[in-house]
């Protein structure tokens, strides 16, 4: 039965068993309100709409005058 010559570290291990994650890209879905494209059961980072009711204010961010 063959053994390993040496001890393969963790970062190697863990290298390896990341590719597995890496797979596939992740799936997005279309907000119902902005028609933007979100992580599926998420809030909507733009709009703050989650299942078509408003869950999180955003705040619309100003334009510096100089």
């Amino acid at each position: 039965m063959a053994l390993p010559k040496r001890k393969h570290s963790k970062s190697r291990r863990d290298k390896r068993r990341s590719m597995n994650s890496k797979l596939f890209a992740a799936n997005l879905s279309v907000c119902s309100q902005c028609k933007k494209p979100t992580l599926p059961h998420r809030v909507c980072p733009h709009c703050g709409y989650y299942k078509g009711k408003p869950v999180v204010i955003i705040k619309v961010k100003e334009k510096k005058k100089k």
